[in-house]
């Protein structure tokens, strides 16, 4: 079959388009979600397994186990549960912070496309497009937490054009380079009353100034609304090692992506405060912002034990090290914006089994430790509440015809539950509102992905 490759290139652009209207939900930010037939083993052995396109993104030296064109198309539907309990927040003055507990679920669907094309022998050629990072959480407007986040919105589409050289009969090399955009929203409420008090008995303003409108401390919100947005490019590479038919190892390595944002920030204020931005604050204004998604090495196993039953180990670590700090800068007078994250590199183990029940249907199962990069209480924040996850897996991959096949996989995440003693880094002293209590949350993934043979 001939491939119109003008065609192709509309069909990536329109993808990549409709994935820009999705969001992502992960602890820590980082989408695992990006192959429903590798999600039935909890991403067990997913740099050596090679088993379908999507070893595009996990492993390019994989595709050289592909012997024709395949396309693979997967969606994964996330369901989240996070429930907030208040363990005495308090306000910047000492008092007690008000508003509601709240819960920060929201379900979404990450898509994940791949594409591979057989140019000869040893050389194989394809195309994938997912969402490497993403992350949304989303609280009442009046929650206690509300000056902290109230909306976090990230969400990253990664085209990865990648090539793959079977060197010799055991050893296979790739490369790919990535194309990634990312899309950033962030929203809180901003205590305005504190503001106007604290002018009032800094003498900027008259005595009873603040009361005489009702402006004081948590009784008069203010809103802001953060959004920026940039393209960046990165790479990834891979080995894969046959020992024999039988068994295999894979090593994977994904560059960091330095994405360095523009945007803008708009308030909303209220009309009777309108006077709190004479000093050039709280206004509308340009910002920029910085942060290097981390890279990744991934090692991997495959091996079948008989001619029905494999096992399969995975170990990925990730420099998360790299993200010690969010600081939103901005074109006018408002103090920059820096909130401390100081995280931690992190490590994900995982171990699999498939067990092939007859010549159209494989059934897998597993299990995963993934930690969490969030060094302590003091540094989790409700816009990125996770902690350390364990996974329990379950999947099957049924052949439909020779040419077409079909995974399904589901996963239960669960998460350890998470303290929270934040202070806000907002550069006004009257803002630093400490948020201090317990997350408690779960998880649960279902995965589909169509494979076609063209």
């Amino acid at each position: 079959m001939k491939i119109n490759w003008c065609l192709a290139g509309r069909l990536v652009v329109a993808v990549c388009m409709m994935l820009m209207v999705f969001q992502a939900y992960g602890a820590g930010f980082a989408l695992t979600e990006n192959s429903a037939s590798s999600m039935g083993n909890a991403f067990a052995g997913v740099s050596a397994v090679a088993q379908d396109a999507s070893t595009i993104y996990f492993n390019p030296a994989g595709m050289t186990r592909l012997h024709a064109r395949e396309l693979s198309v997967a969606g994964h539907y996330i369901s989240p549960e996070a429930n907030f309990n208040n363990r005495g927040s308090t306000a910047a003055t000492g008092g007690p912070l008000s508003g509601s507990e709240d819960d920060s679920s929201a379900d979404v669907l990450v898509p994940n496309l791949y594409f591979v094309d057989p140019l000869s022998d040893t050389l194989t050629a394809g195309v994938g497009l997912n969402v490497p990072f993403g992350l949304t959480t989303e609280y009442d407007d009046n929650w206690v937490g509300r000056y902290h986040g109230v909306k976090s919105d990230v969400r990253t589409v990664n085209i990865n054009p990648s090539i793959a050289w079977r060197a010799t009969d055991h050893l296979s090399l790739g490369a790919g380079v990535s194309a990634q955009y990312i899309d950033v929203k962030l929203s809180s409420a901003v205590d305005l009353g504190s503001v106007c008090l604290a002018q009032e008995l800094g003498g900027v303003l008259p005595a009873g100034t603040c009361s005489s409108i009702g402006a004081l401390p948590q009784q008069k919100d203010g809103f802001a609304d953060l959004k920026a947005d940039n393209w960046s490019w990165g790479f990834n590479l891979g080995l894969l090692y046959a020992f024999n038919p039988h068994s295999r190892v894979g090593l994977a390595y994904r560059s960091k992506v330095a994405q360095h944002l523009d945007g803008a920030a708009n308030f909303t204020v209220p009309g009777e405060l309108a006077f709190l931005t004479a000093a050039n604050v709280f206004v509308d204004t340009h910002i920029k912002s910085s942060i290097d998604l981390p890279e990744n090495v991934s090692l991997s196993l495959y091996h079948e034990l008989t001619a029905k039953w494999a096992v399969l180990a995975d170990w990925t670590w990730t420099r998360w090290s790299r993200f010690d700090e969010l600081r939103i800068r901005y074109n006018s007078a408002q103090p920059t914006s820096v909130t401390t994250e100081n995280w931690n590199d992190a490590n994900r183990y995982s171990l699999g089994v498939d067990y092939q029940l007859n010549n159209r249907l494989l059934l897998r199962g597993g299990l995963a430790y993934d930690e969490t990069p969030v060094p302590n209480a003091r540094h989790r924040t409700p816009r990125i509440p996770g902690n350390d996850r364990r996974w329990v897996s379950l999947g099957l991959g049924y052949h439909v015809t020779d040419q077409l096949s079909v995974d399904a996989g589901y996963a239960h995440l669960f998460i350890s539950e998470s303290k929270s003693n934040h202070t806000f880094e907002s550069g006004i002293p009257t803002l630093a509102h400490t948020l201090k209590g317990e997350y408690t949350a779960a998880v649960d993934i279902f995965s589909v992905q169509l494979n076609w043979r063209l």
